[in-house]
Order: structure tokens, then sequence, then C-alpha cells
């Protein structure tokens, strides 16, 4: 007997369209463009962290976030990142360079949605 491509059980998920992926901060499921890719690595002094991977082309496992804070936050409140990744350590892997990443994705959002049409 052949399984049916969708489920009944999420009817939300058939507005998703290729490849789809679940975000380790909120749990919920995204089409995999809307995510940040993020894999373990090393930090600049040589630690392991978690290193954001934006063209999701880096070797080894990754984990999927959305690019917001709230879901950053998430992710690190639940220590998702070193389960996600299977990195061990008893603090467990820095997320700062995704933190980094982030911050520096909304500055340059904040600048482009600016309105010029007050300046003189």
């Amino acid at each position: 007997m052949a399984r049916s491509p969708k489920s009944s059980a999420r009817p939300d998920d058939t507005d998703l369209s290729g490849p789809v992926r679940t975000c380790v901060g909120c749990r919920q499921r995204a089409a995999k463009r809307e995510l940040l890719r993020v894999t373990a690595g090393s930090d600049v002094d040589g630690q392991p962290a978690v290193v954001p991977d934006p063209s999701a082309t880096a070797p080894g496992r990754g984990a999927h976030l959305h690019p917001t804070q709230e879901c950053f936050d998430l992710a690190v409140r639940r220590k998702a990142f070193g389960r996600a990744l299977r990195m061990s350590g008893s603090p467990g892997p820095s997320s700062a360079p995704v933190a980094e990443h982030l911050a520096r994705a909304t500055s340059s959002r904040e600048g482009t949605t600016r309105n010029w049409s007050s300046s003189s």
C-alpha cells in the first residue's frame, strides 16, 4: 500500500513547497529557504562554536533556525544547538557567531527599509 504524500494530521504544511526543515528554536516547520543553516565550527579563539552557514554549503551536520532573535533566544535557552549538532562539552558550544550574524542581518534590513522621504 502506497503512502499519501500529504498527511491530514498537519494541514498547515500543505502550502510548503520544496525542502522543509524544523527550526531548532521554535520547533515550527518552514521552507528551507526561509531558515538560516548553522553548523559546528570554532570561534576566533579556537573554541567549539555554532557558526552561521547562510550559503548552506558547509560540510557536516547542520541545524536550521528562523533568522530572528526570538528563535535564537529559544534555541539557546533550550540548549538546542548542542543537541541538534551533536556537539559535546560541559558549558556547551558558544553561539556568539550566530548572534553576531543575526545582529548584522537585522541592522542591514533596518537600513534598507529606512524612510528617505523625511530627509532634506
